[in-house]
């Protein structure tokens, strides 16, 4: 499949509610609306295929951005590549959702996630926080330095409520995996999460709402869920 017939596979399976959801999310055109879910199929027929996934994303719509990530080969791709790719992530459903989570299949994750985390720009800190999360969910704790982990949640307990508001909740999500995903460190995670307390995120028309990882934890906890691991990052 080339380009134009993906394209128009996908506008097929748009629909109007899923593409209001996108734009109240902070999606803008173009984009068709299309759930994740129904990418599945069209994935099946192209399998990965990384020069299409970089046509696919340099269109600069959503669901075809979205769709590059799919079916994009991470280990392909190079850091220049992946900052390319998040100058072209203009809201967090891509950066976090997107390159976040193709960055973390890459052998170069943690490398080019720590400069995004250092950057100060709200997205890229905001996926490099978030690329952590998608990697403890997967990777054995093995692959992990505990105290560079360890210096990260003391990282987020010093900074969170000085963060910019996306940053915050990849933050907060940080915390929350490093306590469920992360064994090692995990009571370091629950007095973080506890010494933080509650964080206030401003959402749109002056809004606010909080974040609660401490509170988080606990109900995976009650779930039985210490330890959980995903087999596949990307779905």
């Amino acid at each position: 499949m080339n380009l134009e017939m993906v394209m128009q596979e996908l506008e097929a399976l748009g629909k109007e509610r899923t593409k209001k959801m996108y734009l109240s999310n902070g999606a803008h055109e173009p984009l068709f609306g299309v759930a994740t879910g129904s990418m599945k199929p069209i994935f099946k027929k192209i399998k990965i295929n990384q020069p299409l996934a970089e046509e696919l994303y340099a269109t600069g719509n959503y669901d075809a951005m979205y769709f590059a990530g799919i079916i994009a080969d991470p280990k392909a791709m190079t850091e220049a590549d992946f900052d390319r790719w998040m100058d072209g992530a203009y809201f967090y459903m891509l950066s976090d959702f997107v390159v976040a989570v193709t960055l973390a299949e890459a052998d170069i994750a943690q490398e080019v996630a720590d400069k995004w985390i250092a950057s100060g720009e709200e997205l890229r800190m905001s996926a490099g926080w978030s690329c952590y999360c998608w990697l403890l969910g997967n990777r054995r704790d093995s692959e992990f330095s505990e105290s560079k982990i360890a210096n990260m949640l003391e990282i987020v307990e010093n900074t969170i409520r000085d963060s910019p508001e996306r940053t915050k909740y990849a933050m907060s999500n940080f915390i929350y995996t490093v306590g469920v995903s992360y064994l090692p460190l995990h009571d370091k995670a629950v007095e973080t999460a506890k010494a933080i307390g509650p964080v206030e995120v401003k959402r749109d028309k002056n809004k606010s709402s909080f974040l609660n990882p401490s509170g988080n934890i606990q109900k995976a906890v009650d779930k039985d869920q210490l330890g959980f691991k995903r087999k596949h990052v990307r779905c």
